[in-house]
């Protein structure tokens, strides 16, 4: 079995890390080895390392939900009654397509069946939730440094960032359910 190709935005995320860890690491040195005492140097190293902090925790939560026997037909997983309707007002089919995917070989109809796509849909929601808590984790840090305010704001970022991702996840899975059971 080959080893599976990285995705552009995968690649992206893994870069990322790399150099917001040497970015981090370089500023803290730079601070805390009382070379400077400049705030700015401290909160470049901060923001380098909470942007660190909300890629690695997403790519390892990605992997550690691949143990969980996840069930398509939970209730948590249903399209609610109001969706449709919020699905129009956000215009989610205008810019669904826009979203980077980490790994949109497993979206693909053409390379997997309905019933793949469909499981893979659920997970990656999945992950987006365990994301989401993830974010709100991040206001610890400001136990700390401070600035709670900060935090929060970055918190509240990532969160909205992985609200899309839930949001095209629960739009398109009730249409692929229906393809499937127009297929049956």
């Amino acid at each position: 079995m080959s080893k599976q190709k990285k995705s552009g935005p995968a690649i992206f995320m893994y870069s990322v890390i790399a150099v917001t860890i040497i970015v981090a690491l370089a500023c803290f040195v730079l601070y805390y080895g009382n070379y400077t005492q400049s705030d700015i140097v401290l909160w470049a190293g901060i923001v380098s390392f909470m942007i660190m902090y909300h890629f690695w925790l997403r790519i390892i939560m990605g992997n550690v939900t691949k143990l969980f026997k996840i069930n398509r037909n939970h209730w948590w997983f249903k399209e609610k009654f109001f969706e449709k309707g919020l699905y129009k007002l956000l215009r989610v089919k205008k810019w669904k397509g826009k979203a980077l995917t980490y790994n949109p070989e497993s979206f693909s109809l053409k390379n997997n069946s309905l019933e793949d796509v469909v499981n893979v849909t659920v997970k990656s929601e999945l992950d987006h939730w365990v994301n989401e808590i993830i974010s709100v984790t991040s206001l610890f840090f400001s136990l700390l440094w401070g600035q709670f305010f900060i935090f929060l704001i970055t918190a509240t970022a990532a969160m909205i960032f992985d609200a899309q991702f839930i949001i095209i996840q629960r739009y398109n899975r009730p249409r692929i359910l229906r393809l499937l059971e127009k297929k049956r």
